[in-house]
């Protein structure tokens, strides 16, 4: 039987050698690869996750006004006011809604008459809303 002796001088100044070195696994290690993304592969990824999200905004923005048109007409009679000569939109509301605010009936007059300013002239025919209608 022979022994070998080894010093504790020449373990400490062998440089260590990590292939050298080896670790019981059970099988082959695969090696780590890293995922580097390039300036043109981020922009690829950024479309392909934006593509659907674009998609499902334009499918939500054409469907969106789902109101269904029938082929029935709703027949609203209006009672209609003649301007006088003088008279401002302030004055017609005073007289269709006395107890009503006149700004409120003025801005329904406006909207249903499709007017683009509050200025009438005399003998203008105006529709009255229905709610002011006596």
């Amino acid at each position: 039987m022979s022994t070998a002796v080894m010093s504790t001088a020449s373990l400490n100044s062998a440089p260590l050698n990590r292939a050298s070195l080896s670790v019981a696994t059970d099988g082959p290690v695969a090696p780590r690869v890293r995922l580097r993304l390039t300036r043109r592969g981020r922009a690829v990824l950024m479309a392909l996750v934006a593509l659907p999200i674009v998609i499902g905004a334009l499918v939500f923005a054409l469907n969106g006004g789902g109101a269904a048109a029938t082929g029935e007409q709703a027949h609203v009679t209006f009672h209609y006011v003649t301007v006088q000569s003088g008279d401002s939109l302030w004055s017609v509301a005073e007289r269709l809604a006395p107890n009503a605010d006149p700004r409120d009936v003025i801005a329904d007059l406006v909207s249903l008459n499709g007017l683009e300013s509050a200025v009438v002239t005399p003998g203008q025919q105006l529709a009255v809303p229905t709610q002011y209608d006596k």
